[in-house]
């Protein structure tokens, strides 16, 4: 996470070499990816179920984007000169809640509370209830959209903040995410990075035989955006594919591909037969925190 003390008070992005660099840096992402699949975990284990595999799956993104590249106030969460990060995929709320508590947004103790009555972290994440959670994504599809009307109102007040807008694989599949797409082109908004979750995975099935979408990166260069493909759990991939996005002086927006696994780190959930939405056992949760552990010791 960028924060006041390490970049800026006023919007000016200084690069985060100049207070952590190589392997102490990457360790620092790693120990947050961890801590977010930790906590996600936890959160879980509230309600014996919910949208576990994917908050497994997006756990190194959002370690990436809290731990390192976004600037946030954790005290200030409307801060006019944050990155805005948008979860378009409201289902991923167990990850977004760790990753907001990893940035010290949200107290660590609150997640215990998660979907619970009068919790201020439901299944699905809104703005109105949460802290740090910048829109109300439970409607897939409609979350490009409103980064575009964020994107444009930051260009026009001058604001150098980025938005990042995390999208699923299973939204390509929705026809307003490619007309915001066309927009976001059209506009040239190079203050947006949309960052598609590709786990192959939704609702109905493999996301590639309810409806096939490759080559998703071209077809948004297509829409006159810049694109990348990476795996979704190199954090040195991810790290570098994000920066230079950042960094590109093209007038264009940028998009990153990132291939996931549902499941990833908790290895017999990675192989479960349905994979959308997890019960898992009360005998369970104990070998699935220990086979995480396992894969981040490994």
């Amino acid at each position: 996470m960028k924060t006041e003390d390490s970049t800026r008070a006023t919007g000016e992005r200084i690069p985060a070499e100049t207070t952590v660099t190589g392997q102490k840096r990457l360790e620092r992402i790693r120990e947050a990816a961890f801590n977010i699949r930790s906590n996600a975990l936890i959160q879980a284990e509230v309600q014996g179920q919910g949208y576990i595999g994917q908050a497994l799956d997006i756990a190194d993104v959002l370690a990436v984007l809290y731990a390192d590249q976004l600037a946030l106030r954790p005290d200030d969460p409307e801060w006019e000169g944050r990155d805005r990060c948008l979860l378009s995929i409201g289902h991923y709320a167990l990850a977004l809640y760790a990753a907001l508590a990893e940035a010290k947004v949200l107290p660590a103790e609150e997640l215990d509370t998660y979907a619970s009555d009068d919790s201020r972290l439901p299944m699905s994440a809104m703005a109105s209830y949460t802290p740090g959670v910048e829109i109300s994504g439970g409607s897939l599809g409609h979350g490009l959209t409103i980064a575009n009307g964020i994107a444009m109102g930051l260009k026009r007040r001058d604001n150098p903040a980025f938005v990042y807008n995390i999208l699923s694989d299973g939204e390509l599949n929705e026809g307003s995410t490619w007309e915001a797409a066309a927009v976001a082109g059209h506009h040239q908004l190079d203050n947006l990075i949309a960052i598609v979750d590709f786990n192959d995975q939704q609702a109905d099935g493999k996301s590639s035989g309810v409806l096939g979408m490759e080559p998703v990166d071209q077809k948004f260069e297509t829409f006159g955006w810049i694109a990348r493909r990476v795996d979704g759990h190199d954090l040195p991939a991810l790290l570098t594919a994000l920066e230079e996005l950042r960094a590109e002086e093209a007038g264009k927006p940028r998009c990153l591909v990132v291939d996931t696994k549902l499941g990833k780190g908790v290895e017999f959930l990675e192989n479960r037969e349905k994979l959308h939405f997890m019960r898992v056992a009360p005998d369970e949760w104990a070998k699935a925190h220990q086979q995480l552990k396992e894969s981040y010791e490994a």
